[in-house]
């Protein structure tokens, strides 16, 4: 080889040393009671039912085969439930993160969606939940947590995140540097499934949307 080449080739090769490419799998917990019956959950603590459970085994079982580096949830307890059988068919520890908890509803939380509209109307049409979380807010704070998980990541690895519905959208929306005006061009995601995102020359990049279920009505506090 040339000194030329050799040039050419140590460049090439610290450049995909310096790639720092990772990937995170945005899962989103399986149904809850609140979830069939079209309750605002928010940061009630409400556990997985008996098909979110069966979601949550499914999915794990698919989910394995990524063979991920870590798992990171959110410490509410249908998402840590969720995460469970995923650990324990990688053999990981879940690490708890409060700041992947879902958007704080407020003086909504527990009620239905049509409770939601008579009660509060105004707030209804701007998605502005009374006395709880701003999107921005929580945008902000879920993807400074992906943000925290990814810095922690080997480069060619990659961390399941096990959240909600609108933390994971938002969050995801701001780590891909979307407008806010844009955020709703990112659909839900429905019970157990999940999105991923990587990261490659610095950059974000959506690789997959609500993946793992077929298409079906989204039981979500997300809009």
């Amino acid at each position: 080889m040339t000194a030329g080449a050799s040039g050419r080739a140590s460049s090439v090769s610290g450049a995909h040393h310096a790639d720092h490419s990772v990937r995170l799998v945005l899962w989103r917990h399986g149904q809850t009671r609140w979830n069939a019956e079209g309750r605002f959950q928010g940061q009630s603590d409400i556990p997985l039912d008996e098909l979110g459970e069966q979601q949550a085994e499914r999915a794990a079982r698919l989910l394995a085969a990524l063979r991920p580096s870590a798992i990171i949830s959110s410490d509410l307890s249908r998402a840590t439930a969720t995460a469970a059988p995923l650990a324990r068919l990688t053999g990981l520890t879940v690490t708890p993160d409060k700041d992947l908890r879902e958007r704080y509803g407020g003086l909504w939380e527990g009620l239905t969606d049509a409770e939601i509209r008579t009660r509060y109307p105004v707030e209804h049409s701007q998605w502005r939940p009374p006395e709880g979380e701003t999107t921005a807010a929580v945008a902000d704070r879920a993807c400074a947590a992906m943000e925290r998980i990814a810095s922690t990541l080997n480069p060619g690895t990659l961390a399941v995140v096990v959240s909600h519905g609108a933390a994971l959208r938002l969050g995801a929306a701001r780590l891909l540097g979307l407008p806010e005006e844009l955020w709703g061009a990112i659909g839900p995601l429905a019970n157990c499934a999940w999105s991923v995102v990587g990261r490659r020359r610095g950059r974000w990049r959506l690789v997959e949307h609500n993946a793992g279920t077929l298409p079906e009505p989204v039981l979500s506090d997300d809009r």
